[in-house]
């Protein structure tokens, strides 16, 4: 029995850093200097293991060291190492697999140091029009998006691993037909259906055969390099669901904020407009008081007693990270706030 040569890989972290710029969810994105590639692609950087000890080490390490930024929360979303993923035309290198990451971070006041890297924070929404609801249901999905999934999931599909739904099921939840609520949550869930149907950019770069079979694909956001587009949605479903059980909020909120500044932030991450008065009952339900000599507000109440608010109201509460006394808010696990 002669051992086959293994493909040689190469372990990368991929970083979503995500801030709040104007009262928008921005994530730092960076073109291809180094090949001339202009489509945004999320920090990359590789681990190496002879200089940081953990992957997060090496993840804050080197963010630091190409754009100036000390992230604040960091998280590990997933492994990333779907083959193609990261391959070049005529490309024979090692197989890369990423570690991707969600990274929280207050906009710095000196940009300088980002903008000599070429790198920038965008709007999240540039990337996933689809996904922000705060003003209205978006137009691109009944005028682009569902026609054209309908007719996808319509088609016979061939033989593939079975599923628990069908394309008609996973269409009507996912993007909330025939009665289905829509669930921020399920970001990448809508983006990967989808990739698989064929209808964005990355399907058709990747080959994948029901993009090839189209005349065109339609220009739903800006495709990103490599499957960077499918890291940042999986950043986004995660942020949103931890919205609601973390205090991670805070990573993205100035030391001291109006109710309304909170709101806008939660609404703006979430994609969801929030009813007002349901959020400030919640709010002064919980015993925020202003903070003496201005209108920014602060609680004073105990970690106990919010504890106990929250699980009475059905509602998590959660404490701001390096200050026990300034409590705050978060999203209900119910739906009673959206408008």
């Amino acid at each position: 029995m002669t051992d086959a040569p293994l493909t040689p890989i190469e372990i990368g972290l991929t970083a979503a850093i995500v801030t709040m710029e104007d009262e928008e969810p921005a994530i730092l994105v960076a073109g291809d200097g180094a090949t001339g590639e202009p489509r945004a692609g999320l920090p990359f950087g590789a681990f190496d293991p002879l200089t940081h000890r953990t992957f997060e080490i090496g993840l804050r390490a080197w963010v630091e060291a190409q754009t100036g930024l000390a992230v604040g929360y960091v998280e590990q979303l997933y492994t990333f190492g779907d083959r193609g993923r990261h391959a070049r035309p005529g490309d024979t290198g090692a197989h890369v697999v990423s570690i991707g990451y969600l990274a929280l971070t207050r906009m710095p006041e000196n940009l300088a140091a980002l903008r000599a890297t070429g790198a920038g924070f965008e709007p999240w929404y540039r990337f996933f029009p689809w996904e922000d609801w705060r003003d209205k249901r978006p137009e691109i999905l009944n005028q682009v998006i569902l026609p054209l999934l309908e007719d996808w999931a319509g088609r016979a599909a061939k033989p593939a691993p079975a599923r628990t739904l069908g394309r008609r099921e996973r269409v009507r939840s996912c993007f909330a037909l025939g009665g289905s609520p829509w669930d921020e949550e399920k970001a990448l869930d809508r983006y990967e259906l989808l990739y698989e149907a064929g209808l964005v950019e990355e399907a058709r770069r990747d080959g994948r055969e029901a993009a090839l079979a189209r005349q065109t694909v339609p220009r739903l956001g800006e495709a990103m390099r490599f499957d960077h587009r499918r890291i940042l949605a999986t950043a986004i479903a995660r942020l949103r669901a931890k919205l609601k059980y973390r205090p991670v909020i805070f990573e993205l909120m100035a030391r001291e904020f109006t109710l309304t500044e909170l709101q806008r932030t939660v609404e703006a991450i979430s994609g969801r407009h929030l009813h007002k008065q349901n959020f400030r009952r919640l709010v002064e339900a919980a015993e925020v008081r202003p903070r003496p000599g201005g209108g920014r507000r602060r609680c004073s109440a105990s970690a106990a007693r919010w504890c106990r608010s929250a699980r009475r109201r059905g509602c998590v509460w959660a404490r701001a990270p390096r200050d026990a006394s300034a409590l705050i808010v978060m999203l209900p696990r119910s739906s009673s706030l959206a408008g």
